[in-house]
Formats: C-alpha cells, sequence, structure tokens
C-alpha cells in the first residue's frame, strides 16, 4: 500500500503546485501564452510559489523535527516563540521605517530576530550540558507570550499604516514575494535540511527515549543540539520570507505519519513537501477568494488547519508519534 500511497502523494502535490501557478484571479494557460500572461507567470506567480514551497518545506520539517526531539505530538516550530520574537522584530522594523536595506530590509529583522529568540530559548533550555526537552517546550512557551504581549503593545500605539503592515506580517503574507528573497532563504533551509536528512537514524532513535538512543551509540545531547539548530535555521529562514504561518509544522507530519509512516528517513522530506504543498494551496485561496483584496495566508491555513488539528485529537492513536 505504500507505494500506492506514495504516488498519490506525489501527484497531489505536483497538482496543487501547477494550480497555484496558473490559476487564480486570471487563469493562465499554459498552452497559448500571451505577453501578459507571460509577465504575471514569471514575475508574479512563480516567485510566490516558490517561496510559498520554501516556507511549506522549512515549517513542515521544522515540525517533524520538534516533534521528535521534544516527544511531544503537538509541538511545532512556533510553540518555542521563535514566530513571535521574529515577528517583533519584523514589527519593529515596519513600524520604526527601517528601509535602509531596501525590499531586504523587514525579511533582514525578521531573521534577525528569529536567531536570537532561538538562541534564546536554546540558553534557557541548556542544563547540565546539554538541551533538556522540558526546559525547551516551557521557555519557547514563555517567550512566545512575552514577545507576543511586546508585539501588541507596539502595535497598539503605531499609525495605521504601520499596524496595517504589521498585522500582514504577522499573519503571512506572500503578495511582497520576488526573486530577490530566495536564494540566501533558500542556502540555509538547504542546509538546515542537509542537517536532519543526516541525522536522521539518530531522530528515530531519540524518538524511542534517551536511553534507547544510547544504547545504539547516539550521543543524545550532541544530536538533539544539532537537530535544534537546524530547526531554528530552517524556521528562521521561513519567517524572513514571508512572516508567520501556523498549523503546517503541526499539521504535515501527523497527515505525513499516517500516510507514510514514522520512519524520519521519509517522514522529514515528505513533511517538507506536503508543507510546501499546503502553503502553496493556501495562497492560491487567499488570492483567490475575493480579488483584488487578498486573504493572508496564514488566516487560510489557519481556517483549514483547525478543524483538522480537533479532527485529530479525537482520534486515539493521535498521542503516537
Amino acid at each position: 500500500m505504500r507505494p500506492v500511497r506514495m504516488i498519490i502523494f506525489i501527484g497531489v502535490v505536483v497538482g496543487i503546485v501547477l494550480l497555484a501557478l496558473f490559476a487564480g484571479p486570471r487563469m493562465v494557460n499554459p498552452f497559448s501564452l500571451t505577453t501578459m500572461d507571460r509577465e504575471i507567470l514569471y514575475s508574479i506567480r512563480m516567485p510566490r510559489v516558490v517561496v510559498a514551497m520554501l516556507m511549506g518545506m522549512a515549517l513542515g520539517a521544522s515540525g517533524a523535527i520538534l516533534q521528535g526531539v521534544l516527544r511531544n505530538p503537538l509541538a511545532d516550530p512556533y510553540i518555542l516563540g521563535i514566530s513571535s520574537g521574529a515577528s517583533l522584530c519584523a514589527a519593529l522594523g515596519l513600524l520604526s521605517g527601517f528601509y535602509y536595506f531596501g525590499s531586504m530590509s523587514v525579511p533582514l529583522t525578521a531573521f534577525i530576530g528569529a536567531a536570537l529568540v532561538s538562541m534564546l530559548v536554546g540558553a534557557f533550555g541548556w542544563k547540565r550540558g546539554g538541551l533538556w526537552p522540558e526546559r525547551l517546550l516551557l521557555a519557547g512557551i514563555g517567550l512566545n507570550f512575552l514577545f507576543s504581549a511586546v508585539l501588541m503593545l507596539l502595535m497598539s500605539v503605531s499609525s495605521d499604516e504601520g499596524l496595517r503592515r504589521a498585522v500582514l506580517w504577522m499573519f503571512g503574507d506572500l503578495s511582497m514575494a520576488d526573486w530577490s528573497l530566495i536564494p540566501t532563504a533558500a542556502i540555509f533551509i538547504v542546509i538546515g535540511m542537509g542537517l536532519v536528512l543526516s541525522r536522521s537514524r539518530a531522530l528515530n532513535a531519540m524518538i524511542l527515549g534517551d536511553e534507547f538512543a544510547h544504547s545504539l551509540g547516539f550521543a543524545v545531547q550532541r544530536e538533539r543540539l544539532i537537530l535544534f539548530g537546524a530547526m531554528a535555521l530552517m524556521t528562521s529562514a521561513s519567517v524572513s520570507l514571508g512572516g508567520t504561518i501556523g498549523f503546517i509544522g503541526l499539521l504535515m507530519p501527523h497527515i505525513v505519519r499516517f500516510l507514510l509512516g514514522a520512519d524520519s528517513r521519509l517522514l522529514v522530506p515528505a513533511s517538507a513537501v506536503a508543507g510546501g504543498a499546503f502553503l502553496c494551496f493556501a495562497d492560491l485561496v487567499g488570492r483567490s477568494l475575493m480579488p483584488p483584496m487578498e486573504l493572508p495566508s496564514g488566516t487560510v491555513t489557519a481556517v483549514f488547519g483547525a478543524p483538522y488539528f480537533l479532527y485529530l485529537l479525537r482520534r486515539k492513536d493521535v498521542l503516537s508519534i
């Protein structure tokens, strides 16, 4: 059954990506492209699809990593406060008029914020020479509340235009996607994915418990640190591309685990691909539902993700990873 499911999985992903490219407020016929169609396809649609794929891949893979490292099926990148820290720095840049680096200003401030928060969470989660899952989780939750509160305070005293842009950033806005944002973020995401895939056997062992991983010869604290660093790198790059988007890192590993199994060697890359396809679909819905107005992709993922998450909670096997 797994080969059949894999074929269906790949077919659905390819179909969603093609729909995201050619469907929308203006339909593009790939077999008879006009000059305007080419401009729409190469200058608007393709950058958005590539950004959505990169962001979704980073979040899907990060969710699979965290659920394994923390041995918590409800873990996802944003529960550790990384997204709220990135949003806070991005909002500070937006509200203060920080545009010294042009279109790269907001992504740069968001990446710096996410990276700093990742290190801060890691520092709070460090004890006796290693990262401890319980401390990581509690530190992330506490910092998430803190940064969210500060962000709300800043937004409450900001100008209307600054407030609007900050809100769009908070809920994931891909409308500003362009080719200039992609290369740097793609490098960080590829490096993170490479680190995770090289440690997939260790991740499999850690899911079964630290003692079991030790018995197989893995240095658990070192492996946990590497995996956490890879997750932080990918999440930071994702937030820098288009803001904060929830539910992808939480849901995609559950869906892939149900369809293709729990082996991290397949789970992580498949969760990445599924996350990219899901965000492409959310972006398509957001820009097609009420044109010319666009809905932030993060609100669309929440509308689709929250009911499915509640459905997962009803399943008896949801707590097994």
